[in-house]
């Protein structure tokens, strides 16, 4: 099953780094984030990549590009018509398609341009700046058994984030008020599964946003389901936020590392 992490933004909310870089590539740990929701991904099984490219878009082709030689031991040896050998080699078992999916485009649209690599199969979509302990092997499973066409991850983390009304089940969305005023809610948090039915609620206009009409449509006609999950979860759109990652992450709390070959 392949992976869709939406890695394009601007990420102006962290506009310190995101200058340099795009958001999915500031660091946790030293790692960039979007290699912490890979190797999250990887180790359920996961591990075919298409990775929607944006805003400096280059610089995740660039570290793909080098990735092999990155977590390597390398000596170059100049005296002998420079020459490379390559030491301790760690692979990861990734297959990565970097598209570019334009520099404005919102997330609706991004998902739509990649549409020619997914195929008619189930896939899996994420955000390239979150990381949670979600059990992904679970919310697959209620997917399928569910019917619907969209499953996401709702979460409560407090706060600043708009809310998704449920039917009486609690295992419907019936309403989708993104960025409305927090009143305790269950939020969208990525995490999500897809059928190959939702790309026809989807345009490639760069306007097209998924978590306005297309996720709005699904819940009026009763096919976006929940998962709900109330362990970590944690967005990087700050400063402080990307500080708490990192501190997760340097004294051994990072809930959501469940890989042992930690850098």
């Amino acid at each position: 099953m392949k992976v869709v992490i939406l890695a394009g933004g601007l990420g102006t909310r962290i506009s310190e780094e995101s200058h340099l870089k795009p958001k999915p590539m500031i660091t946790i740990g030293e790692q960039p984030i979007l290699w912490h929701i890979m190797k999250y991904y990887s180790s359920f099984g996961f591990y075919d990549f298409v990775i929607c490219c944006g805003y400096k878009g280059h610089i995740i082709k660039e570290y793909f590009a080098d990735y092999y030689l990155y977590r390597s031991d390398v000596t170059f040896d100049f005296s002998a018509e420079n020459q490379m050998t390559i030491h301790q080699n760690v692979a990861e078992p990734w297959r990565v398609t970097l598209v570019d999916t334009g520099l404005n485009t919102q997330t609706g649209g991004r998902v739509k341009r990649v549409r020619k690599y997914i195929g008619e199969e189930s896939f899996m979509l994420t955000y390239g700046d979150g990381v949670s302990n979600v059990d992904l092997k679970a919310l697959l499973a209620q997917h399928k058994a569910s019917g619907k066409v969209v499953t996401l991850t709702g979460i409560q983390p407090g706060g600043r984030f708009g809310v998704l009304d449920l039917d009486e089940s609690g295992k419907t969305v019936s309403g989708f008020r993104e960025k409305a005023k927090e009143d305790g809610g269950w939020i969208n948090g990525g995490f999500m599964v897809m059928e190959p039915e939702a790309f026809q609620y989807l345009s490639e206009e760069e306007s097209c946003i998924l978590e306005r009409q297309p996720l709005e449509r699904l819940a009026e006609e009763g096919k976006l389901g929940i998962y709900k999950h109330p362990g970590f979860w944690q967005c990087m759109d700050t400063q402080r936020d990307r500080g708490l990652l990192e501190s997760l992450w340097r004294h051994g709390k990072a809930s959501w590392k469940v890989w042992e070959d930690a850098i």
